[in-house]
């Protein structure tokens, strides 16, 4: 666990770095919700303040006045023992409280909490909070780079966020195949620095041998699944996805458009050409699955991916695994409204490993397990083989 001086400097550098994020948007894009899976900009802003003053200053700081008696109803996600919220869908609908008030809301939380962090020692259990609540930040913020991303890549215009954002970093080296021999390996998180509650329970597991590719899909390798028919071929496919690919008219990665005969990619630096030899991203499990088929391989269990990761790069993508999301060996839920966290998502869900060029600086981990539904592709979702 951080010392107190040192998680004052992460939860004003968390602070600051939402609102950068933000910092290039137009007052018009903080509201936008097209979809259920993205929320607009201001809740963000506003959900991981009322997190801090829910969860610490409720709780810790000796007569703390709330901001406004409405900030849970509006602000809670999905934390059901907290009390009543506006549901998801809505979120896209409440004009007010506007952008200026929220500004002043986190505005009010941050100067509360720094004040209790500056006035007094806080035990364990309260800066474990705080540092949870940083972290919780840290996921928001790669959500609203994704959510921003889906709001300004549906509008016609495909308008861009900021230049100098680099989404599709070149893997400049040779495909090479890790070789992985049997045995039991260790799997978990094993140090004392911050993680999950779901990463947490050391344990062994048995691999068989297996060769996990050194670099992930690119879109060229993308393009020749694509032009072999392989979103037409019902035996690549799981009988859901099928489904899915049928009635959602699905044919390419989301943000790849075709101008002129020639493929092209929303990116948060606005349209441009497909690059060859940058990562596919923004692809579903039922994608990845699908080419891994045509390839005659597949994807890593998460037990291998984890195993292997020393030996290459990761971090642009998350990246799928074929591994389920579920508890690991003598998994404790914490008590509480905390334990909301993780444990309740266990079901119906993918890993997916490493992280992307959205997430958070000092966020992720090799342990780190993120999780999505199946057929989700708004975030910087990739992949790569094993064989």
């Amino acid at each position: 666990m951080l010392s107190q001086q040192k998680l004052i400097q992460l939860f004003k550098e968390t602070r600051t770095n939402s609102e950068q994020i933000c910092s290039f948007l137009e007052t018009e894009d903080y509201v936008v919700q097209p979809i259920v899976d993205v929320s607009p900009p201001k809740w963000h802003l506003g959900h991981t303040t009322w997190f801090f003053e829910e969860f610490v200053l409720k709780e810790y700081a000796d007569s703390h006045k709330l901001f406004d008696n409405n900030t849970a109803y509006v602000f809670n996600s999905y934390y059901e023992s907290v009390g009543d919220k506006v549901i998801r869908t809505n979120r896209g609908n409440l004009s007010r409280p506007t952008v200026a008030w929220i500004y002043d809301f986190r505005k009010y939380v941050t100067n509360a909490m720094l004040e209790l962090m500056n006035s007094k020692e806080l035990d364990e259990e309260t800066l474990r909070v705080i540092e949870i609540g940083c972290h919780h930040e840290k996921q928001h913020q790669e959500l609203l780079y994704t959510d921003i991303k889906y709001i300004l890549g549906n509008n016609p215009l495909f308008p861009e966020y900021n230049e100098q954002f680099q989404e599709n970093p070149i893997q400049d080296f040779e495909r090479q195949w890790i070789k992985i021999g049997e045995g039991v390996y260790e799997i978990g998180h094993k140090t004392d620095d911050f993680c999950y509650d779901n990463e947490k329970g050391v344990h062994k597991t048995y691999l068989c041998d297996f060769e996990i590719s050194n670099k992930l899909v690119t879109n060229a390798e993308f393009m020749e699944f694509i032009e072999s028919g392989g979103y037409g071929d019902v035996l690549l496919w799981h009988a859901e996805a099928w489904d899915w690919v049928n009635e959602n008219n699905i044919s390419s990665p989301f943000y790849w458009h075709k101008i002129d005969g020639e493929w092209h990619q929303y990116t948060l630096s606005g349209l441009i050409k497909l690059i060859p030899d940058a990562p596919v991203t923004h692809i579903s499990y039922y994608e990845a699955f699908a080419y891994a088929q045509w390839k005659g391989m597949r994807l890593p269990t998460e037990q291998e991916w984890e195993t292997a990761q020393q030996y290459f790069d990761w971090g642009s993508r998350w990246e799928w695994t074929e591994s389920a999301y579920s508890p690991y060996p003598d998994y404790k839920k914490p008590e509480g409204a905390l334990g909301e966290y993780n444990g309740k998502f266990m079901v119906n869900q993918k890993v997916l490993r490493g992280g992307s060029v959205a997430t958070s600086v000092n966020h992720t981990r090799y342990t780190y397990r993120n999780f999505f539904h199946p057929q989700l592709r708004w975030q910087f979702t990739g992949f790569r083989l094993v064989k």
